[in-house]
C-alpha cells in the first residue's frame, strides 16, 4: 500500500470544527506565552518606614506608572511583609482547602505584589482553581449578564430582546452601537425593555467613556464596564490614558450613582505589541491591582475579546480561569468572560464555560448573547439566543444556578409585545420618529434584525443628536410611559433612579432581586466553606430551573401508546408444550391489553400480523402465547422457545423489542436480538417471522439486518423506561403462560 494515500479518518478530522481554530507555539519575547514566561519577575518586596524601596525586582527609582500606582493605591503595606513571606505553595493550599476561610486569604492577598499573585497560580491546577473560585467569589448568589444589540439598531427589536432577557433572569443587560450616534436611543430601548421584563435589571451602553458618562447622567444607564486597563505603561499611553485618569473617571461615574467595573483580560498587551516580554497572566495581575487601586467595584475579565489569542497557546483556558480567580482573591466582583466567541467547536467552548459555570462567578458571562451571533455588535457571542435551551438544560442537569430561568413561548411573546408597545409609546410621546404597528408586530416574533422591516435611520440619528443636546432624560421617559398607560414600567424606571440616589447598588458585586432588594458582597457575601455551605440551588429557585417547558409528565409519554385491547386476541387457557414443527410467538403481559402501539408508533396488531405472515410464508404454523410472569424480552422469548414443538420461539415486548430464541440456549443467549425497536418496520417484523420459521425448519438463515440508530437512546430512553414500567405493571408472577386465539388473514 502506498503511504501517499491520505488516511480517511485524518481527512475527516481535518474538517472538524476544532481544526478551524488557530494554534501557535509560545514566543515569550513577543508576549505569546500565557504564564511562566522566563522574563516574568520573581516575587519580592523591600520596605522601610512604610515605604516600598523595591517590588518584584524593580527598584523604586525605576518604577513605571503602573508600579507607582500599585504601590500607592493597591497594596496593603501593613500586611505586605507577612504576605510576601508566606510561600506561594502555601497560598495555593489555602485556596483549595475548604477549612481556610475566604477572609483569611483575602487579608493576606491584599499585600501581594503582581509577581506573587502570578506565582501562586503556578501551583494550582484547573480543578483546584475551580474550588478556589467557588470560595473566593465576592457575592454568594450567582448571576448573569446579557448582550442585547442588533445590526439594524432597531429600537422595537432592542426593547423586545431586552425584555425577554430580563424575563429569562439576566441581572444586567449591555448594549453597544454600530453607529456611535445611536447610543442614546439604544440605551433608551434596553432601559424600557428591561424594566418591562423585570424591574431592577441594570443596563449599560458600551461606548466611548465620555459619551458613556453622559448617557449615565441622563439616567439611561445604571452601570459601566468599558474602562479598559492594561498591564504595561506603553499600552496605557497608546490608549491616551493612565491609571490615575481611569481612577478619576471611575469616581465620576460613581459620583453620579453609576456602578462601575473595569475591563481587562489576558492577551491585550500582546495583541497591541506592548507585552514587554512578560506573560499574559503576569500582566493581568498588574491590571487587577490597578483596578483595585482605582477603587473599582469589580472587573470584567476572562480575556474578553482577546480570547482567541490565549486559546491559541498551551494552557490558555487555564490562564483565563486563573485571572478570574485572581480578581476574586482581590475582592473584585468578577464578570468572568465567556462572552466573545471562543471556539468553533461546541465541545471546546462548553468545556471552557464549565470552569466558571460549575464554581460560579458573580457574572458567569460578561455578556451572554441574548440575540443571534449575526446581530451581536460585540463580535459574536460564545453562547447566544439559539443556545437558550441548551443552557437551561445544563443548569437542570447539574443543579447549578447559572443565572437564567426557562420561559415558555407564550411568556416570551407576551413580554415582547408589551415592551415593543412601550418603546413605541415613548417614541410617540417624546415626538421621536414613529415606530409603526408593523415594526412592533415584527419585533414580537423576530429572531434577528433580518426579520425586521427597513427603517429610515437618518431621522433617528437626527433625533438622537437633538436628544443628547437637549434637556431630556429618564424623567422624560417616565412621563411618556405614564401618559401612555405603562405605569408599571414607569414605576420601575423611577425606582432605578431612586436606587441611584440610595447608591447601595454601588457596593461590590451588587445586583437587584425581583423586589429591588440589593444583593451584594456586603449583604450577600460568599460564605462557601466546603460541603453544605455557601450558595445552594434549592427550594423555589431549583424548582424554577428544573421546570423547563420541554419536560413532559410521565403519563404524556405512555398515553399515545395505550388504546383499546385487541378484541380478536382471546385467551383460551394455559399454554402447553407443542409437539408439532411450529414457531411460538410469545407476547409480553401488556401486549394488546394495556398498550396498543410500539415505541416506534406501529399498531401492535399490524406487528402481530406481519410476524405471522412471515412464519406462514415459510409454510409453518404459529402459536401465540402470553407470558405473565416476566416483562423481560429474553425471558419472554425463552418461554416461547421451550413451549414450541420445534424449540424455536419469538419473544415480543409491547414496545416492540423482539428476540428469536432457541430452547437449548441459555436464557440470556439467543439466535437473533432486535433491541432497536424504534427502527423496526412492518417489513422487518415479517422478516423476523420468516427467519424464525427457517430456524425451525433447519434451513440456512441470514440474520435480519436492522440499521443502528445511535440517537435513538437519547430520544427515547425515557419513553422506553415508562413503557417498560407499564408492561411490568401487568406482570403476574403466579400466572402461567396463556394460549391465545387470533383470527387473522396473511398480509
Amino acid at each position: 500500500m502506498s503511504l501517499k494515500e491520505r488516511s480517511k479518518r485524518f481527512e475527516l478530522l481535518a474538517q472538524r470544527d476544532i481544526n478551524k481554530e488557530t494554534y501557535v507555539e509560545p514566543w515569550p519575547e513577543a508576549g505569546l506565552m500565557v504564564a511562566d514566561s522566563p522574563y516574568d519577575p520573581q516575587p519580592s518586596i523591600a520596605l522601610e518606614d512604610g515605604h516600598v524601596l523595591e517590588m518584584d525586582g524593580v527598584a523604586a527609582a525605576e518604577f513605571d506608572a503602573l508600579d507607582r500606582f500599585i504601590v500607592s493605591h493597591a497594596l496593603d503595606l501593613d500586611v505586605a511583609a507577612e504576605a510576601m513571606a508566606l510561600p506561594s505553595a502555601e497560598y495555593a493550599r489555602m485556596l483549595a482547602d475548604i477549612n481556610v476561610r475566604r477572609a483569611e486569604i483575602a487579608r493576606l492577598i491584599a499585600g501581594c505584589t503582581p509577581a506573587k499573585l502570578t506565582d501562586i497560580m503556578r501551583h494550582l491546577n484547573v480543578l483546584e482553581m475551580m474550588m478556589a473560585l467557588a470560595k473566593m467569589r465576592v457575592r454568594r448568589t450567582p448571576a448573569n449578564q446579557a448582550h442585547v444589540t442588533n445590526w439594524r439598531e432597531h429600537p422595537a427589536l432592542l426593547a423586545a430582546d431586552a425584555a425577554e432577557a430580563a424575563l429569562r433572569g439576566f441581572a444586567e443587560v449591555e448594549t453597544t452601537v454600530r453607529v456611535a450616534r445611536f447610543a442614546p436611543f439604544n440605551a433608551l430601548a434596553i432601559l424600557v425593555g428591561t424594566q418591562t421584563g423585570r424591574g431592577g435589571v441594570l443596563t449599560q451602553c458600551s461606548v466611548e467613556e465620555a459619551l458613556g458618562l453622559r448617557l449615565a447622567m441622563k439616567g439611561l444607564t445604571s452601570y459601566a464596564e468599558t474602562l479598559s486597563v492594561y498591564g504595561t505603561e506603553m499600552t496605557f499611553v497608546d490608549g491616551d490614558d493612565t491609571p490615575w485618569s481611569k481612577a478619576f473617571l471611575a469616581s465620576a461615574y460613581a459620583s453620579r450613582g453609576v456602578k462601575i467595573r473595569f475591563t481587562s483580560g489576558t492577551g491585550s498587551e500582546a495583541l497591541m505589541g506592548r507585552a514587554e516580554q512578560k506573560s499574559m497572566l503576569y500582566l493581568e495581575a498588574r491590571c487587577l491591582l490597578v483596578v483595585k487601586g482605582a477603587g473599582s467595584q469589580g472587573v470584567q475579565n476572562g480575556s474578553i475579546s482577546c480570547i482567541a489569542l490565549p486559546e491559541a497557546l498551551p494552557g490558555g483556558v487555564r490562564a483565563v480561569l486563573a485571572e478570574n480567580l485572581l480578581a476574586s482573591m482581590l475582592g473584585l466582583e468578577v464578570a468572568a468572560g465567556n462572552d466573545a466567541l471562543a471556539s468553533h467547536s461546541s465541545i471546546r467552548k462548553t468545556a471552557k464555560l464549565m470552569l466558571q459555570f460549575i464554581p460560579g462567578a458573580d457574572f458567569i458571562f460578561s455578556g451572554y448573547s441574548a440575540i443571534p451571533k449575526r446581530d451581536n455588535l460585540f463580535g459574536g457571542g460564545n453562547f447566544d439566543a439559539e443556545d437558550f435551551d441548551d443552557y437551561n438544560v445544563l443548569q437542570r442537569d447539574m443543579q447549578i444556578d447559572g443565572g437564567v430561568r426557562p420561559i415558555s413561548e407564550d411568556e416570551a411573546l407576551a413580554i415582547r409585545l408589551k415592551s415593543a408597545r412601550a418603546i413605541q409609546a415613548v417614541y410617540r410621546e417624546m415626538d421621536l420618529p414613529a415606530i409603526t404597528d408593523e415594526e412592533v408586530e415584527a419585533a414580537v416574533v423576530a429572531h434577528s434584525s433580518d426579520d425586521m422591516p427597513e427603517r429610515d435611520i437618518v431621522p433617528d440619528l437626527e433625533a438622537a443628536d437633538a436628544f443628547m443636546a437637549g434637556d431630556g432624560d429618564f424623567l422624560t421617559v417616565i412621563r411618556a410611559l405614564q401618559t401612555s398607560g405603562f405605569s408599571a414600567v414607569a414605576d420601575n424606571i423611577l425606582e432605578m433612579g431612586r436606587q441611584r440616589i440610595a447608591a447601595d447598588y454601588l457596593q461590590p458585586s451588587a445586583i437587584f432581586d425581583a423586589d429591588f432588594k440589593v444583593l451584594s458582597g456586603i449583604n450577600d457575601g460568599n460564605d462557601y466553606a466546603g460541603p453544605g455551605s455557601g450558595y445552594r440551588l434549592e427550594g423555589a429557585r431549583w424548582a424554577e430551573i428544573a421546570d423547563i417547558p420541554q419536560a413532559k409528565s410521565p403519563e404524556g409519554f405512555v398515553e399515545p401508546h395505550a388504546g383499546e385491547p385487541l378484541s380478536r386476541l382471546v385467551e383460551i387457557g394455559p399454554a402447553a408444550k407443542g409437539s408439532q414443527r411450529e414457531v411460538v410467538l410469545a407476547l409480553g403481559p401488556a401486549f394488546g391489553r394495556a398498550l396498543s402501539k410500539t415505541i416506534g408508533g406501529l399498531e401492535q396488531e399490524a406487528v402481530l400480523q406481519a410476524i405471522l405472515t412471515g412464519i406462514a410464508g415459510e409454510g409453518l404454523v404459529a402459536r401465540i402465547v402470553r407470558v405473565y410472569h416476566s416483562s423481560d424480552c429474553a425471558a419472554i422469548g425463552y418461554v416461547g422457545a421451550r413451549l414450541s414443538g420445534s424449540g424455536i420461539g419469538i419473544g415480543l415486548q409491547s414496545r416492540g423489542t423482539a428476540v428469536i430464541h432457541q430452547k437449548d440456549l441459555a436464557p440470556l443467549n439467543n439466535l437473533e436480538l432486535f433491541p432497536q425497536s424504534p427502527s423496526l418496520t412492518l417489513a422487518t417484523y415479517e422478516d423476523i417471522g420468516r427467519n424464525a420459521a427457517r430456524y425451525a425448519l433447519g434451513l440456512a438463515t441470514v440474520p435480519v439486518a436492522v440499521k443502528i440508530d445511535n440517537g435513538a437512546r437519547l430520544r427515547l430512553i425515557v419513553k422506553t423506561a415508562l413503557l417498560h414500567r407499564r408492561e411490568t405493571d401487568e406482570v403476574d408472577p403466579a400466572r402461567p403462560p396463556q394460549e391465545l386465539r387470533y383470527d387473522w388473514e396473511p398480509l
